[in-house]
């Protein structure tokens, strides 16, 4: 089932997408909800990141080729950094550009995300999925002059717009072996399978759940595959008018483009 949220009219809902169509949702889709009798046309509403996140916990070099184009060793457990909810962007929504003052290396990362659902604390990884709500795509992106330069990677990871995620929240999905694909003006620049991750989705929501609580809403960016542009020789970055395009098998492609 693909949950999307949207606007229509100046007012917010969420809906079920059936082909071009949405059945609109009633109730909490953390809790009790139900399909109402209302439906519109997809080609009528403006789609929004379909989690209003609470929390977003993101996992570096969690691909092998990433971490050799990184030119580090592999993590001995999960190397988590957050992203600010400041940068939460949706599908087909610009991504800003910072001023040149503030950063003038914009990069691309796609990624698997994963919705929790309800409260997960101390749980096992044999019991991981049972706290998942679903999976939509998320573009990292990251300001690598900031990320390199500040001594820690929050600011460099966290502009404002820094993390579209959509275009749906897939709920029926199994995410072992998913192909992955990031294309920058339809040029393939990232691909992998999700098998190829280091720390699989239960594991990680098994050890980010030791010690700590997450919520309903809590999205895990679960790591990019390699072909990043700061990695390649030249190093590539976005640019005013660029679209990057990330498309994670049943799930969909999330869409964005480049603005100053």
């Amino acid at each position: 089932m693909k949950i999307v949220r949207f606007s229509q009219a100046g007012k917010i809902n969420r809906g079920i997408l059936r082909n071009d169509r949405i059945a609109v949702i009633a109730g909490d889709i953390y809790g009790d909800w139900r399909e109402t009798e209302e439906a519109v046309l997809l080609s009528h509403v403006k789609l929004l990141s379909p989690v209003d996140a609470l929390s977003l916990l993101c996992i570096g070099k969690n691909y092998k080729a990433h971490a050799d184009e990184c030119e580090s060793d592999l993590p001995a457990a999960p190397l988590l950094f957050i992203k600010a909810i400041s940068s939460l962007n949706g599908p087909d929504t610009p991504v800003l550009l910072p001023c040149p003052n503030v950063s003038t290396q914009v990069d691309f990362e796609a990624e698997l995300a994963v919705v929790i659902g309800r409260t997960a604390k101390s749980v096992s990884t044999a019991d991981a999925f049972d706290y998942v709500l679903g999976y939509t795509c998320a573009n990292d992106v990251s300001a690598r002059d900031c990320q390199f330069g500040d001594g820690q990677w929050a600011r460099g990871k966290s502009l404002d717009t820094f993390c579209p995620l959509g275009p749906c929240l897939e709920t029926e999905l199994d995410p072992s072996d998913l192909k992955i694909e990031g294309r920058l003006n339809g040029k393939v620049m990232q691909q992998a399978r999700t098998s190829q991750l280091i720390f699989n989705v239960p594991y990680l929501i098994s050890y980010l759940s030791q010690g700590m609580t997450l919520t309903p809403g809590t999205v895990i960016l679960t790591g990019t595959p390699a072909g990043c542009g700061f990695a390649r020789k030249p190093p590539l970055f976005l640019k005013d008018g660029d679209v990057y395009e990330i498309e994670i098998e049943g799930i969909g492609t999330l869409r964005n483009s480049f603005q100053k």
